[in-house]
């Protein structure tokens, strides 16, 4: 595949964004300060000529390579059995035809692989080793996505007491033993007094080094809408987790005739709202994009009041907003027709 060349280019920090951004297409949105992804699937748009999907796979692509904050690609998020998985999706705008994998194990590029389950299949999803399995029979390379990093992050929750993790009413105690577990129903057994409310998310430190995502947007001059997202979701997980990143909807929806949305953060609460879809479905209705956000990430706090998460949404003419939750603050990359040569903007919303 090309390699594109990447050109200089500035970046330019603006805190405390409250209000929607003009419009300017070509148009590429990420969630974090991820810019050299946003760049470039910036310049595959406007240099490469890529088509939109491909320009999404590019900027994805990039942060699997540079491991963004540990939360994406090989190498970081280790499970309870120290293996690292990985999760994507793709969604087409104009098609609304979309490519997913979810809990691929032992192949790097993710997005990558999406791509050939949304092109060379008629399915949306594909999940685990037989996801593996169809991704060496498209021709990549079957590779152990551990690395020294992981191993050592691992080994420090194993010597914690598998502190912490995502168990409950099971015996012995998850807050101070590292199983194998049964349900304490099973057993008459009464539940951990330490277990936590259902709607208690503050113990699992979700953030900007454990958010679960690089989610994007990405807009072309004729107003094709795409979005996707790649990870290696949420550290320590139970094997065989799979989080909010590959479920339409939730990390990502796009439709050309209105716009996209695009969340990132604890996945496993954000995923049983669908926020992206509430996001696109509030702008079809005609809501701003900033009030979009507001609104789909309030339906989740109003249950989950200590959930981290944000979402990052933009119409189809390339005005857009963010709105976040559990956080300081939180940044998003923009690169759009409004700046020369495509500089990436990092923006920021307080929470």
């Amino acid at each position: 595949m090309l390699r594109l060349e990447i050109v200089s280019f500035r970046v330019v920090l603006f805190l405390a964004i409250l209000c929607t951004a003009k419009a300017g297409l070509p148009l590429v949105a990420t969630t974090w300060g991820f810019t050299n992804a946003t760049l470039r699937a910036y310049q595959s748009l406007m240099v490469g000529e890529f088509d939109p999907i491909e320009a999404l796979v590019e900027g994805c692509s990039v942060c699997e390579r540079e491991q963004c904050d540990g939360t994406v690609g090989f190498g970081g998020s280790p499970d309870e059995n120290g293996e690292t998985t990985l999760d994507a999706m793709l969604m087409d705008g104009k098609t609304m035809d979309i490519g997913a994998v979810a809990a691929l194990r032992d192949v790097k590029h993710a997005a990558e692989v999406a791509k050939y389950v949304l092109r060379n299949t008629k399915h949306t999803l594909l999940a685990g080793s037989q996801a593996t399995d169809f991704a060496v029979m498209m021709g990549f390379k079957r590779e152990s996505l551990q690395t020294d990093a992981s191993k050592r992050m691992w080994s420090a929750w194993k010597y914690n007491h598998c502190q912490p993790n995502f168990w409950k009413n099971v015996i012995p105690s998850p807050s101070m033993s590292c199983g194998p577990y049964e349900p304490v129903s099973a057993n008459s057994v009464q539940p951990d007094p330490i277990v936590e409310l259902a709607s208690d998310r503050s113990g699992y430190d979700f953030g900007q080094y454990n958010h679960d995502t690089i989610s994007m947007i990405v807009i072309n001059e004729e107003g094709h809408v795409v979005a996707g997202t790649s990870t290696n979701g949420a550290r320590h997980k139970i094997p065989g987790r799979v989080g909010d990143s590959p479920i339409p909807g939730a990390g990502a929806y796009a439709d050309s005739e209105v716009g996209a949305a695009v969340a990132t953060g604890d996945g496993d609460v954000m995923m049983r709202f669908l926020p992206s879809l509430l996001a696109v479905e509030a702008m079809r209705n005609g809501v701003d994009p900033t009030e979009a956000g507001q609104q789909a990430i309030a339906r989740i706090a109003k249950y989950y009041p200590s959930f981290v998460g944000g979402i990052v949404v933009v119409t189809k003419e390339g005005r857009y907003g963010a709105a976040c939750h559990g956080m300081n603050e939180f940044p998003y990359s923009v690169a759009d027709g409004t700046e020369a040569n495509g500089a990436v903007r990092v923006l920021t919303v307080k929470c």
